[in-house]
């Protein structure tokens, strides 16, 4: 099988605890529109664009709005998560994130960002993580959200490593389903019942080593 030369990282939820700032932007909304947003309902966004995420929320809330109603709760959503994360600082990395990118790094492993986040620079920047890169594919460089396998393909592209040779880590099940049509192996972050396709899964970057590509 061949080796892996590359890792490809989510963002949110799996190097970074940014979920819970999305998560409490998107309840907020749903209060001012009159109805109740929970963590369940959250888990439906994870790995979506924010366009998709308020209309899935709209959904849950039974409101059919025009293009320009979303488009201003959409940016409303957004000052406020920015407003969160820009009091973000390295004590927010998640455990056992930067001692894995340090290590990929040790061993001449490619390491790229993968993140639909429009604010991926902004996080990066506070956490002290953007020198751990070779390339960063955000929601700035792609048209087209997961499951689409646009951000990995072109992380792969950036860092001029095979789609065979890369692995790709994320917390999301339409992650896990982006770098199968990439056709990259995936590490699942979180629960086995939420991520069963990928190849292994994980608590947390915690429990990964170098070692443990080779199981992939």
């Amino acid at each position: 099988m061949a080796s892996i030369q590359a890792c490809l990282f989510d963002l949110d939820g799996v190097l970074v605890d940014t979920a819970k700032y999305h998560y409490l932007a998107w309840k907020r909304l749903a209060e001012e529109l009159g109805f109740v947003f929970t963590e369940q309902d959250n888990e439906r966004l994870k790995g979506v664009s924010r366009t998709a995420s308020l209309e899935i929320l709209l959904g849950i809330g039974g409101l059919q709005l025009d293009e320009e109603a979303k488009q201003q709760l959409a940016e409303r959503k957004n000052t406020w998560y920015v407003e969160s994360i820009s009091r973000m600082d390295e004590s927010e990395i998640l455990p056992g994130a930067l001692d894995f990118l340090r290590a990929c790094r040790s061993k001449g492993i490619k390491v790229a960002l993968g993140s639909a986040s429009k604010n991926a620079m902004l996080i990066l920047n506070n956490t002290g993580l953007t020198p751990y890169f070779d390339a960063i594919i955000d929601g700035t460089k792609t048209s087209a959200a997961k499951p689409d396998p646009e951000v990995f393909v072109l992380g792969s592209e950036e860092v001029g490593v095979p789609p065979e040779n890369c692995v790709v880590f994320e917390d999301a099940e339409a992650g896990i389903e982006a770098a199968i049509r990439a056709g990259m192996r995936s590490v699942g972050i979180g629960s086995p019942e939420n991520l069963s396709r990928a190849n292994l899964v994980v608590p947390s970057l915690q429990q990964m080593t170098i070692d443990r590509l080779g199981e992939l």
